[in-house]
């Protein structure tokens, strides 16, 4: 199905320039991700490559932050500044509510002030992550910044600062003359580079390490690896296009508009934004007392006991990592799907729900249909997630097994856009042709 919407696409010249503009600047993306930020030992950080936050922002940047280079932070910086501008929005900050409401100006604002955002947390969470590495670096006897004072401290921050401000501008030229979704695209580059490593792991854990009389068992558990993967991507591929269609109807009608439509509603309406913002709140409060435990010089019980029940690594982890996808979904879900702004924009229309009341009728049944969904949508991301996660303390996987639920998630995301948007382009191409055709040639 990708592959003959993907050849029917690349035979139209407007869509084949947007795909191979799309891989030159993923091209870039990957050549930044290797070319080391100066005054950094990238083998020192090697040393404290066990830290669950760094393993987090490897999945997201693709090995960036492993190798401490120019797209280290990646588009953290611009997610976490983006759900910060949109929760602004409700009712929190009258100046961005008032944007909201301008349309196409508005948005521009409110683009402007995540831009605004982005370069003030990328600033503060470059230098407080060297600053945080060189502390635990220092407890192995080695040093990832070469000169620890405050000016190299801030030189970094700004190289580190600038590249994700790049990354970022990569990720809205994508938008504007590529293809698919700039920042989720750049996501997905970063963890499809990070597949080949994820492989070669996985081989040297139960093929260069055992004896010969074991490889038919490691063989089988491959083949049963790989079932698994199959139809954690089939179920998981079903529930993300899955929705629910809410039947409406219109009493003011003008020539050619329908009867009735119908409003799609999916299944899981949050995307993998929770999972995302799960795992990095997940993976901070453990590297913080890491971090203290590094500084202090010493094992500290009751830091070392905290740490071990909040690293997703472990049984309390994982719960307490799918319990924030879960309670994430459910609170992204009503940011995504606004059944106030719904109910309004349905009765501006001039349309309703059969048998809803509209106005607060209408936001009270979309409410209550879209609890519903969020319940089916946070079940499913939790379960999803963490099912990587048991396996690698179950079986014993390599540890980037364990974010494989996460990847999974976001890379099937990302291909099913994928696969609509390029459906669109030969749609609307095909609605063009038909208009442009003389009427005396039908």
């Amino acid at each position: 199905m990708f592959f003959k919407t993907l050849w029917q696409a690349l035979k139209v010249k407007d869509v084949r320039a947007r795909i191979f503009f799309t891989i030159f600047i993923l091209f870039v993306f990957r050549l930044g991700a290797h070319i080391t930020v100066p005054g950094v030992n990238v083998n020192a950080l090697n040393q404290i490559s066990d830290l669950p936050f760094l393993n987090m922002m490897n999945l997201v940047s693709g090995n960036a932050m492993q190798n401490y280079s120019l797209f280290a932070m990646g588009v953290s910086p611009y997610i976490t500044a983006s759900i910060i501008v949109q929760l602004l929005q409700m009712d929190i900050l009258p100046k961005f509510v008032e944007w909201s409401k301008q349309g196409e100006i508005g948005r521009r604002k409110l683009n402007q002030a995540t831009r605004y955002i982005t370069l003030v947390l990328a600033m503060a969470q470059s230098i407080g992550i060297t600053a945080a590495f060189q502390t635990m670096a220092g407890a192995t006897n080695s040093s990832v910044v070469q000169t620890p004072n405050l000016q190299t401290y801030l030189m970094i921050g700004a190289i580190l600062t600038t590249g994700s401000m790049i990354v970022t501008w990569m990720g809205e030229q994508i938008n504007e003359k590529g293809f698919g979704s700039g920042v989720s695209v750049i996501i997905f580059a970063g963890i499809v580079s990070g597949i080949p490593s994820a492989i070669q792991s996985v081989y040297t854990e139960k093929f260069e390490n055992v004896r010969p009389s074991q490889i038919p068992m490691s063989w089988l558990f491959v083949i049963g690896l790989i079932l698994a993967s199959i139809i954690i991507i089939y179920v998981t591929t079903y529930v993300q296009q899955a929705e629910r269609k809410v039947p409406i109807q219109y009493t003011k009608l003008t020539q050619g508009a329908p009867t009735s439509s119908y409003l799609p509603l999916r299944v899981n309406p949050a995307g993998v934004i929770p999972v995302i913002f799960a795992g990095s709140i997940t993976t901070a409060p453990a590297t913080i007392l890491q971090f203290l435990q590094k500084a202090n010089g010493s094992n500290v019980g009751w830091l070392s006991t905290l740490q071990n029940a909040l690293s997703y690594t472990t049984w309390t982890g994982m719960l307490f990592y799918a319990l924030l996808i879960i309670l994430f979904t459910f609170f992204y879900s009503f940011v995504q799907v606004n059944p106030e702004k719904m109910a309004e924009n349905l009765q501006k229309q001039g349309s309703y729900i059969p048998s809803v009341r509209p106005g607060k009728g209408t936001e009270k049944y979309v409410s209550r249909l879209l609890m519903r969904l969020a319940t089916v949508g946070a079940l499913f991301l939790g379960l999803i997630s963490i099912i990587p996660i048991a396996a690698q303390n179950v079986w014993g996987l390599p540890k980037i097994v364990a974010l494989g639920g996460t990847s999974l998630l976001i890379l099937i995301q990302v291909a099913i856009q994928a696969v609509k948007q390029l459906e669109g382009y030969l749609l609307k191409r095909k609605y063009t042709g038909f208009m442009d055709n003389p009427i005396e040639n039908s």
